[in-house]
Order: structure tokens, then C-alpha cells, then sequence
């Protein structure tokens, strides 16, 4: 089982495509970043998948279920959680058990405090399950969206640039919880211009010209820089420095590493 999307186009009303001729299948257990420059359908496909927005044209499927189902929606809310950029447009009620509550509750969900519990503790915020959520900051409040997402126990997570607003100790917060939920298993699809999320990622997909123009692993991504400059993505210096010494032939293997950690790498290679 695995999403599928086929032969997909979409427009908005009254204007052109925005995705034209979208082919892709997306493996259980695969993390994938989607990246491109604005305007390019990113944030589309996202909505596609989780049956949001309805293709124009083709077909897109999660496992069996057809997006296009109404009588299948209650199943595929269950199945693709989704998160936004702007964590204050998901947040609906004062304080925070109430809020992942309701989702469940939405969906028939019966043992509501136990997930909302496992939730909590994977996005490292039981302690704030009574307080409320105009108290906390905006990281704090998109880790409880994410929360809010994961006691769904949904199958597929997909992600649509969650750390924009956020400050950097609150992005790593985030990226911990991705790399947890990484290695249990779990399917991420995360749309992205920051190559530190890139990186955490096992697959790059490059929106260009309403299509998905170049798919490669994160261990090409040396190869592939220039493709990821024309998307506007700002490559590192530190990433820069990498590949000038894979040209003289040392080779740095880009590991789910932040930068400071690449930087230590780097001494390591020069002490040697």
C-alpha cells in the first residue's frame, strides 16, 4: 500500500494549472521533501493528498481510498495528518487538551486521554496539557497542532513548511520530533525551502513549471546544488565548503547532521 497519484492537474477557479500531468507514488515509511520555488503548487499538493482540495483532472489514492470519496473522508482524516505554516490558524480552543480533543472527537476516536497522553510526550509537551494555548509561544503552539495531528495516529504525515514563523530553538524541538517519528516509521511528506529540513529527508522532489521535474536521494544531493539554487533555496556555506573537498576528493557523506555538526566533521577530516 502506498499514495498514488495519477496523470493529476489541478487549477484554481477561473485560472490556469497550477500542477499539470503529476505522476508519483510515495512509499510507507519514506520521508520526502517537496521543494520549488513560491507559487509553484507545493502547499496544492499537499491539500490534494489530504483530500482538502480535489484534483481537476487524474486520480490520486491513499492506499485504496480515493480522495475524490466522499463516503471515504472519515477514513482519510484518519489516515494523512496534516500541519500548516501559520500555527495560530490551527489552534481553536483555550487550552490545550481541549484542543486535540476535538479532533478526536470529530472522528469517533474513543480512547481520546490515552492518545492525547502519547501525543503530548512525542512532541515533548505533556506538561502543558492543561495550560492554555494563548499562554504559548508559537512554537510551542505548532507542537501542540503537531500533536493535535499525531493522536489521530495517522498513517501519512504531511507538512507544509511548520517552522517558517518559528524561532531556531523552537525549529529544533520540531526536528527532534520528526527524527522520532522518523525512525518509528512513519510516512512524511514535508514541503520545504530550508536545506536543515532537507536534510533530514530521505527524497528531494523539485517543483518546476507545474511539474515534478527532478527526484533524487538526499545522498546526491552534492551532485545536485545547482538545482537546488535555481528553486531558491540558500545552500549553506558550510555545504558549500562539503562539496569544494568532494572536488578534491574528500568525500563527507551529508548525514541527518545540523551544521554544527558538519562543522565538526570537517575538523575531524582535516585532522586526520
Amino acid at each position: 500500500k502506498m499514495i498514488k497519484i495519477e496523470d493529476v492537474s489541478f487549477r484554481y477557479k477561473n485560472s490556469e494549472n497550477v500542477l499539470e500531468n503529476i505522476n508519483l507514488e510515495i512509499n510507507e515509511g519514506e520521508f520526502i521533501s517537496i521543494v520549488g520555488k513560491n507559487g509553484t503548487g507545493k502547499s496544492t499538493i499537499l491539500n490534494l493528498l489530504a483530500g482538502l482540495t480535489k484534483p481537476t483532472k487524474g486520480k490520486i489514492f491513499i492506499d485504496d481510498i480515493d480522495t475524490k470519496s466522499k463516503k471515504d473522508f472519515i477514513n482519510l482524516r484518519k489516515k494523512v495528518g496534516i500541519v500548516f505554516q501559520n500555527p495560530d490558524n490551527q489552534i481553536l480552543f483555550p487550552r490545550v487538551y481541549e484542543d486535540i480533543e476535538f479532533g478526536l472527537k470529530n472522528l469517533g476516536i474513543d480512547d481520546r486521554e490515552k492518545r492525547i497522553d502519547e501525543a503530548l510526550k512525542t512532541v515533548n509537551m505533556l506538561e502543558f496539557k492543561d495550560k492554555d494555548t494563548y499562554e504559548l509561544s508559537l512554537g510551542q503552539k505548532q507542537r501542540v497542532n503537531i500533536a493535535s495531528m499525531l493522536a489521530v495516529k495517522p498513517k501519512y504525515i504531511v507538512l507544509d513548511e511548520p517552522t517558517t514563523m518559528i524561532d531556531s530553538k523552537e525549529k529544533e524541538n520540531i526536528y527532534n520530533c520528526l527524527r522520532t517519528l522518523k525512525q518509528s516509521g512513519s510516512t512524511i511528506i514535508f514541503v520545504t525551502n530550508n536545506v536543515d529540513e532537507i536534510l533530514l529527508s530521505d527524497k528531494i522532489m523539485i517543483l518546476e513549471d507545474k511539474r515534478i521535474k527532478h527526484v533524487f536521494n538526499k545522498s546526491e544531493i552534492l551532485d545536485n546544488v545547482n538545482l537546488l539554487e535555481k528553486s531558491d533555496i540558500k545552500i549553506p556555506d558550510i555545504i558549500q565548503i562539503i562539496l569544494k573537498l568532494k572536488q578534491k576528493g574528500i568525500n563527507i557523506n551529508l548525514k541527518e547532521w545540523t551544521i554544527s555538526e558538519m562543522i565538526d566533521e570537517i575538523v575531524k577530516v582535516y585532522k586526520k
